[in-house]
């Protein structure tokens, strides 16, 4: 294998070039590996501002704060103060949605691995206050269910927002405070944000979104999204090296650099061994843990953890067996590609595995009958119609809604072809550099499918 020496100086001479290719203002890239770090950043952390990207500014991490989440979760069952199959009730009795049974029924087990089947783009803003997460559960009464608990896996931010009021509760404080106290004094970080006034005391990036379609990036208007979400992501923002003091520790079993675990022996394997299954998807893994996404590649198990805000994207990929981690921190541009050539560069020199392959169309797809999948799709981000036109092509037009036009999502119109299978489509243009697959699932007695998923199960509103 190659050496971190050799990865590190092949960074060096690429992530600039690699940065313009791909429109990316500014990024930050660091690796662990045999118990060293290396670390590179490069371009801007604003293109208003031109300041330069250093390996200590802070990016947001977005939904990799998740993995922040389910281990502050952990350490209360370490501690046996949860008990993964218990109801979500069982420690917050409050715990409303608009399907009473199920709110009943799921269990904190259900919130990590993201198989509650409740709406979870719920992104409303209670405030800046320390009682804005504990005020979030109150928006959640009228959150419909989509699905049974447990019938299938859907991305769902809504519950770990209420796995960081669980936490609060039992800790008696903010779920600020619990990351402080609990993960990042003990890692001994310092350079870490879990607020815009926070964030203001480093070089903190701005995040970069197109105006329109193939438009090119601007600064956003907005550094964050609303603070009652920092639990799924919101806002939490951190240098390349504080990322990977964490997932040191989740490779280390849970003990910090000083030796004192911080997750009991046992704990990091078991929040990334395989608990739910995915449809294919292509741009999300193969299987989810408690927390980790999980990537079951021909040469070994990855995990890790991906998070969007508003114009700034992040990667954290580990391979547990190998002990190394690799994590991007961008602030816009084509990240997805930025991501296939470095984080996929590094792991496969590394430790031989390979990032599966980014899906792409088919030369010649096959034209099918789209009668079963047409009609109007919706959740909370986006209503999706599909469409089929005289000639037999199939159509996706996506109206985004609510938080995803805050980070920088705008209408699509792309043509969509048959992929892998009947059930499979895949845009037939790339966004942000990465053709979508879009999984159609649960056929009615009339053939119709119930659901679109896009990671997300959009539940089908009409024909």
């Amino acid at each position: 294998m190659t050496e971190l020496k050799d990865v590190s100086a092949w960074i060096a001479d690429r992530l600039p070039a690699l940065i313009e290719q791909y429109d990316v203002p500014g990024a930050a890239v660091g690796v662990l590996a045999d118990g060293q770090v290396v670390e590179h950043a490069a371009g801007v952390l604003s293109l208003s501002t031109g300041v330069e990207a250093t390996t200590d500014s802070v990016f947001q991490i977005g939904s990799i704060t998740k993995l922040w989440t389910s281990s502050l979760a952990m350490q209360l069952v370490d501690e046996g103060k949860v008990d993964l199959d218990a109801t979500v009730r069982t420690y917050l009795p409050e715990f409303r949605i608009a399907d009473e049974s199920a709110a009943a029924s799921i269990t904190v087990r259900q919130l990590l691995t993201h198989t509650s089947g409740f709406e979870g783009d719920v992104f409303t803003d209670t405030g800046v206050g320390d009682d804005c997460v504990e005020k979030y559960l109150g928006v959640l009464h009228d959150v419909p269910q989509l699905f049974p608990p447990g019938a299938m896996w859907s991305y769902n931010n809504a519950g770990f927002t209420v796995l960081g009021r669980l936490v609060e509760v039992l800790r008696g404080t903010t779920y600020d405070d619990c990351l402080r106290r609990h993960l990042i004094e003990p890692l001994g970080i310092t350079h870490a944000a879990t607020s815009p006034y926070e964030a203001i005391l480093f070089r903190a990036a701005v995040g970069h979104v197109p105006p329109g379609q193939d438009e090119p990036h601007q600064p956003a208007k907005q550094w964050a999204i609303c603070r009652s979400n920092i639990p799924a992501g919101s806002m939490f923002a951190m240098s390349v090296g504080s990322l990977l003091a964490f997932a040191r520790m989740h490779l280390e079993d849970g003990r910090t650099s000083a030796g004192t675990h911080v997750l009991a022996a046992g704990t990091p394997a078991r929040m990334q061994d395989r608990e739910a299954v995915l449809p294919a998807l292509g741009h999300f893994g193969d299987s989810w843990g408690l927390g980790f996404e999980r990537f079951e590649t021909p040469g070994g198990v990855v995990v890790g953890h991906d998070g969007a805000t508003i114009g700034q994207y992040a990667f954290l990929r580990m391979v547990p067996e190998a002990g190394v981690a690799v994590a991007l921190l961008t602030n816009g541009g084509r990240v997805a590609e930025l991501y296939d050539d470095v984080v996929g560069h590094v792991l496969t020199e590394l430790t031989g595995a390979r990032l599966p392959v980014p899906p792409t169309p088919p030369a010649t797809p096959p034209r099918v009958d789209a009668g079963g999948y047409v009609g109007t799709y919706s959740c909370q981000e986006a209503d999706v119609t599909i469409s089929q036109d005289e000639a037999g092509r199939v159509w996706l037009d996506e109206v985004p809604q609510g938080v995803a036009v805050e980070m920088g999502d705008t209408p699509v119109h792309t043509e969509l072809v048959a992929y892998d299978d009947d059930d499979t489509f895949i845009a037939l243009h790339p966004d942000r550099g990465m053709h979508r697959l879009y999984v159609f699932l649960d056929r009615d007695g009339d053939g119709r499918a119930s659901y679109l998923h896009t990671g997300r199960a959009l539940v089908r509103a009409r024909s």
